[in-house]
């Protein structure tokens, strides 16, 4: 008779081994069974490779007016957004300050130059005048004194004149010829090179000063260098502007260009004439289109970022985009046209070599293949596979892919 104990026993091994044989069976069953995993096949499409950033829109050409000095608005012509031609009248600041400078400036001018003339020519009309009367009567003094000491000789010689008198004659002889000597040196060289060259100096300083005169008197009255449109006008008729205040501004909004700053890794795509595609988003529903003008040439500091600077010309621009607007730009730098291509998660990486998991009778089979360009969603498959391929993307559970794994493709 068998013992309870052993009964026990041989009834938990029996249980144990049941369980042993469930989860064997249960292994093996799964084992072969497959993995779901979204697939998409190769195809040919059109692939655009580009870059994106922010920019400012400026004018090309652009007319800012500055108060040449300050003073009132005196009239204002024209309203923001008209359209105006060239040379039309603007503005119109208060001449009075600016008429009184000129005829300040052209006194100040006239006097400088009569000044220089008058020392060029020995002095004014009157010292010349009272120097040429002062040699007339050196000169008649000279002849005086000569006859007068040959009239001394001649008696000295007859005993009728002392030697004394004969020596003071002279004398004011050669005092009188040393005066008229004196005065005909003033009258060629009465001012030297340094007094002169003051002068001069004197001149040249009045005559920039009306110069600038007659700028700021020709900048009361504003008008357009070439046509297009006010698109900016920060004063009103009677403000009072300060010297140098900003007026309106003019540009053509019919030619604009786009300042944008690309971070340093994007700059290598860039190249001048690559097409761009430009957005605002005060019009949300409206594209404008332009090109690289200037790739960048340098590296800049832009707040914390390294950036390069690159000039876009906007070429369907109609007064509807505003200068100084912040917009986003997108550049086309790369485009491939009916190439092989797969969504760009189908691609894998080991080091050097790009492969993909084919799906072969149900089961991945890793196949190398060439890229060629790459964007945000699809890569172009330049050699290692053919249009039609099945490729795995992702399982839909947490297994990994991996080389011979069996698989079950669902949407």
């Amino acid at each position: 008779m068998a013992q309870p104990g052993t009964s026990k026993s041989r009834a938990w091994l029996w249980i144990l081994l049941a369980v042993i044989a469930i989860a064997v069976i249960y292994l093996v069953s799964h084992s072969h069974s497959a993995v779901p995993v979204r697939a998409a096949r190769v195809a040919r499409q059109d692939l655009v490779s580009s870059v994106s950033t922010n920019g400012k829109v400026e004018p090309i050409e652009d007319f800012q007016a500055h108060a040449p000095s300050a003073g009132v608005v005196d009239k204002l012509f024209v309203h923001l957004g008209e359209q105006v031609e060239r040379g039309q009248q603007l503005i119109q600041m208060d001449a009075t300050d600016a008429a009184s400078k000129v005829a300040s400036a052209e006194a100040s001018l006239q006097a400088s130059s009569a000044s220089l003339m008058n020392m060029e020519h020995g002095g004014t009309q009157s010292e010349r005048l009272t120097q040429q009367a002062d040699l007339t009567a050196a000169q008649t003094e000279v002849r005086q004194a000569a006859t007068s000491l040959a009239s001394l000789k001649k008696l000295q010689a007859q005993g009728a004149a002392s030697a004394n008198e004969v020596a003071l004659a002279q004398q004011h002889l050669t005092t009188a010829q040393a005066r008229v000597a004196q005065l005909q040196a003033q009258e060629h060289n009465r001012y030297g090179s340094v007094d002169l060259s003051a002068q001069r100096a004197q001149v040249a300083e009045s005559r920039s000063a009306l110069s600038a005169a007659q700028s700021d008197y020709a900048g009361v009255d504003v008008r357009a260098p070439f046509a297009g449109t006010v698109y900016a006008l920060p004063v009103a008729q009677y403000d009072f502007v300060e010297a140098g205040e900003a007026l309106l501004n003019i540009a053509d909004l019919n030619h604009l260009r786009i300042r944008a700053y690309f971070d340093e890794p994007e700059i290598g795509s860039l190249a001048a004439g690559q097409p761009v595609t430009i957005t605002w988003p005060a019009k949300p529903n409206q594209v404008w289109h332009g090109h690289v003008e200037q790739a960048p040439t340098t590296i800049i500091t832009y707040g914390t970022r390294n950036v390069g600077e690159c000039l876009i010309t906007v070429d369907d621009a109609h007064g509807d985009l505003l200068p100084n607007t912040n917009v986003t730009v997108k550049v086309t730098t790369l485009q491939r046209f009916n190439v092989l291509s797969l969504p760009r998660e189908a691609l894998h990486t080991d080091g050097a070599v790009n492969f993909v998991y084919k799906i072969v009778d149900d089961r991945l089979v890793r196949a190398p293949v060439q890229v060629g360009v790459v964007n945000l969603t699809r890569v172009e498959i330049a050699g290692g596979l053919k249009e039609g391929d099945l490729v795995a993307l992702s399982a839909t559970t947490e297994v990994d892919l991996t080389e011979g794994l069996k698989v079950k493709v669902v949407e």
